[in-house]
């Protein structure tokens, strides 16, 4: 074979294959490593594509085959500011090591750098699959993985992507939706929502829960939303735009932003619960440790470890077989944060009604 001979055939992927065969990439994978499982049409028309495509095999992602080392990759980012992550590795642990397996933790920041990493424990057969965390639009890894034919699950949705893999989530439009109607049966009107700057798809997610319960109670929406990055005092800020605006209620995408809305209040000499209700999501420590403790949406990361290692069990086990997605809903913890809507002449967010322009 010439050194030109041998570019091409490196560049050329399993889901190019796929596509010129007309099956899933799982297809090839197993068309390579388990052929006694297909149909003798099906294995043909692939390995024609083989053939016409002149493809080479990932050598590494087939070692996972015939080498198991009974290991899970997982990338580690930046810390987590709520804790989520941890609890999720923790339950993810538990349902792996019931498995047999054991998680085996990498740095990495995203990009080009942790595609690197993944092609690096895979040609050290350090692990036998993935499981990915931190999705967003745009993510690079599940493509990477599909056309390496490299098992994976996501905790997290796809968000966008035409790709169809594996994945558990926390359904956040579900949580913030159940917020909405909590403050409703306590007779909120003017319900805020203090979320994180638009384009996060968790975050957008979430807000859009909000926005679909008011308009379903048939509630105002407009200045009764504000953006702010993760950070209590950056939230406080926020937080007092949403006051100004006369809001009595505030449905917060993260506990650590509701702590900022706690902390505008006690700025205003005002108190969660008492003179504004206050929703968190993800149920931290700090939730229970705020006085008044904090009501929130509890995510259920005990059955997302679990379901995340069985769906990637299977699909060690059977490649070829459909994605699976599963959404679940998280659970309302109510505290002394939230209770029913003052007096419409008492006091609300600054302390009177919302002035306009």
């Amino acid at each position: 074979m010439t050194r030109k001979t041998r570019a091409q055939s490196a560049s050329v992927t399993m889901a190019m294959v796929a596509a010129r065969a007309g099956v899933s990439a799982q297809t090839v994978s197993n068309a390579l490593n388990a052929p006694e499982l297909l149909r003798p049409e099906t294995l043909e028309r692939v390995r024609e594509a083989v053939a016409e495509l002149n493809y080479r095999p990932h050598r590494d992602a087939r070692a996972l085959r015939t080498r198991s080392s009974r290991l899970i990759g997982l990338a580690v980012r930046a810390a987590d500011e709520n804790g989520v992550l941890d609890r999720f590795l923790h339950a993810l642990s538990l349902a792996a090591g019931e498995s047999g397996y054991r998680i085996l933790l990498f740095p990495a920041s995203g990009g080009d750098a942790e595609l690197a990493e993944y092609e690096a424990l895979l040609s050290e057969h350090s692990v036998d699959a993935f499981a990915l965390t931190h999705t967003d639009r745009g993510d690079p890894r599940p493509r990477w993985l599909l056309d390496h034919g490299v098992p994976f699950v996501s905790f997290g949705r796809a968000w966008g992507s035409r790709l169809d893999a594996d994945w558990v989530d926390v359904d956040g439009a579900d949580g913030t939706a159940q917020a909405v109607d909590h403050l409703v049966a306590l007779g909120h009107r003017r319900i805020a929502f203090l979320g994180w700057p638009l384009g996060s798809a968790v975050g957008d997610d979430r807000r859009r829960g909000w926005t679909e319960s008011m308009r379903l109670h048939r509630l105002p929406v407009r200045d009764l939303h504000a953006q702010s990055v993760g950070e209590v005092e950056k939230g406080a800020e926020a937080a007092a735009r949403l006051l100004d605006a006369g809001a009595t209620a505030v449905v917060a995408v993260s506990d650590t932003l509701a702590t900022g809305a706690y902390l505008a209040l006690r700025d205003r000499g005002l108190t969660a619960g008492r003179d504004v209700s206050v929703v968190g999501f993800d149920d931290t420590p700090a939730a229970r440790v705020l006085s008044p403790g904090l009501t929130t949406l509890q995510q259920p990361l005990d059955r997302v470890g679990e379901e995340c290692m069985r769906l990637l069990l299977a699909r060690i086990k059977r490649p070829e077989a459909p994605p699976e997605h599963l959404l679940l809903p998280p659970r309302l913890v109510v505290r002394g944060s939230t209770a029913p809507a003052p007096p419409a002449d008492g006091p609300a967010g600054s302390g009177g009604a919302p002035s306009h322009p």
